[in-house]
């Protein structure tokens, strides 16, 4: 019997080996963002991340007592994939002030980020086409990407989306959903008025396409007036998956939101949630519920929209002087993002090594397109 050779460890780390689809996703911009964020040398326009001085700290610490004190035990268990139903209750009530909603159309995820990952569980094989808006939410093209899916970007203007585009995109594409943000959109700040929310209802009926409707940010209205969501148009509410989240309105660190369905669609929407999380937090789930039912939210938006009203000019005052010729700025009415988009010749991520050396960062415009990037835009 031959004695085997001794063991010799390699000089080499040791590498687990990475999904396909996961390949050079070592980093992100999101990474990048909160990376960025944390410095205490860099003033950042980077990340849509909530001014903390803003929460209503006082009245999140009463609800997560109330909650321990009264409902302790519960909170501390598992849970159930659908959601906890207090907090469908109460998302029900709020949704139906411009959709009508009912508790069983709802199911909880951990944040809008998760909903889009369950979105694209439950719908997307590999190889299907994602029609978004150009450019979109960055993190909405990972997660579909991730799944095998195909995005392609479809022409916007300061309206949204184009329906004329959209209508064209889909006869050429046959594309498995079409994936919006309507108000207030990530990145640009742009919001769909009425008829144009109305001319894309009618495209996705025609041509029977269903829609998956991110509306995080669509209370964070700075003049007083905000938008029904497109699933609430005519014969819109069954092909729609609605997603909202709490990130924006009461904190991003109690990951809470939820998806609006309606039919069978809500039974696969549960497995696959339960697949990817189990469940969202019960404690987290209570609380919200518990917030919703007792304080103020509508008060607490306006007061943070104000705000960020204020930001908002002072930013487009800031920038102004210092635009090139022909440059475009968003001017949204809501919100937390103004979009630059600076023009031939000009390349953001090339200019951001300088911003950063002088303390300042912003996000280039690149990443949050599907394809054929304007490398001259930010996000601020």
């Amino acid at each position: 019997m031959t004695a085997s050779a001794p063991y010799e460890p390699t000089s080499q780390p040791f590498r687990f080996p990475v999904a396909a689809r996961y390949a050079g996703m070592e980093s992100s911009p999101l990474k990048d963002i909160f990376a960025l964020a944390a410095r205490e040398d860099v003033v950042s326009f980077a990340g849509g991340i909530p001014d903390p001085s803003l929460f209503a700290l006082g009245d999140v610490k009463t609800c997560y007592d109330w909650v321990l004190e009264h409902q302790g035990h519960r909170a501390l268990q598992y849970g159930v994939s659908e959601g906890e139903t207090e907090l469908r209750e109460q998302a029900a009530r709020r949704l139906s002030r411009e959709l009508p909603t009912d508790a069983s159309q709802i199911r909880v995820t951990s944040g809008s980020q998760e909903g889009l990952f369950v979105v694209a569980q439950a719908l997307l094989e590999p190889g299907d086409v994602v029609l978004v808006e150009s450019p979109t939410y960055l993190a909405a093209v990972q997660a579909f990407s991730v799944h095998g899916a195909r995005m392609i970007g479809v022409e916007t203007d300061d309206d949204g989306v184009v329906p004329e585009a959209l209508a064209e995109a889909i006869r050429t594409h046959h594309p498995r959903m079409v994936y919006l943000i309507p108000s207030f959109q990530n990145p640009t700040g742009r919001t769909m008025p009425v008829a144009r929310r109305q001319a894309v209802a009618e495209v996705l009926q025609r041509t029977d396409v269903p829609l998956i409707e991110d509306d995080p940010y669509g209370a964070l209205s700075f003049t007083g007036s905000t938008w029904a969501p497109i699933a609430s148009l005519p014969g819109m509410s069954a092909r729609t998956i609605l997603l909202n989240s709490m990130s924006k309105l009461m904190s991003p660190g109690v990951r809470i939101g939820w998806m609006r369905a309606e039919g069978p669609v809500l039974d696969t929407l549960a497995v696959a949630k339960a697949a990817i999380s189990m469940q969202s937090s019960v404690v987290d789930q209570l609380t919200v519920a518990r917030y919703l039912e007792t304080a103020d939210l509508d008060g607490h938006v306006a007061r943070v929209s104000a705000v960020y009203r204020e930001r908002r000019d002072a930013m487009a005052q800031a920038i102004a002087p210092v635009l090139p010729e022909g440059a475009h700025v968003t001017h949204p009415e809501g919100g937390m993002f103004l979009w630059a988009a600076l023009g031939e010749g000009y390349d953001a991520q090339v200019m951001l090594a300088d911003a950063v050396e002088a303390g300042v960062a912003y996000l280039p415009g690149w990443s949050f397109f599907a394809d054929d990037p304007d490398r001259s835009t930010m996000r601020l």
